[in-house]
């Protein structure tokens, strides 16, 4: 049993952090100068910030996942919303750092923030500690459509 949940944990784990993978390497192949060429809002933290803030949130979602898997009455499509929510978590950084588009990134963060909010409610039917791991994630996801948001209307 013990070999089965770490198995889990670990496979969870590297899909999760695919997205962090992926979306860092766009990041920096394309962001500068780009990015740096944007006006800002005030709101914006240092560059800095975002690393440790986004693996913090990740590492959470792999926990939200695998301890859900491991609950009685885990449902597979809840399972698979987790994976889509993957792909536009990924998706975002392709479209905001690696294509440049603010409006279309701003549309997929909206998608990304209703896929969290549903992975949120299927979760606590569940697993509560799932549904509590999610919510800092929500925020900031949150906190990062409203800095779309501002550059968008800045740019």
């Amino acid at each position: 049993m013990l070999k089965n949940k770490f198995i889990s944990f670990f496979l969870f784990f590297i899909i999760t952090y695919s997205a962090s993978f992926i979306g860092g390497m766009t990041t920096i192949r394309f962001k500068e100068p780009w990015y740096s060429q944007l006006m800002k809002s005030n709101f914006n933290p240092p560059d800095w910030v975002f690393a440790p803030v986004w693996t913090t949130l990740y590492l959470m979602m792999t926990l939200a996942i695998w301890f859900y898997w491991h609950s009685k009455n885990r449902n597979m499509n809840t399972v698979y919303i987790y994976f889509i929510h993957i792909v536009f978590n990924t998706t975002w950084s392709i479209v905001f750092f690696g294509l440049h588009q603010i409006l279309l990134a701003l549309i997929v963060i909206v998608i990304l923030i209703i896929l969290i909010i549903i992975l949120i409610i299927r979760f606590k039917r569940v697993n509560y500690v799932s549904t509590c791991l999610m919510i800092p994630y929500l925020l900031w996801t949150c906190y990062a459509l409203f800095l779309n948001f501002n550059l968008y209307i800045l740019n």
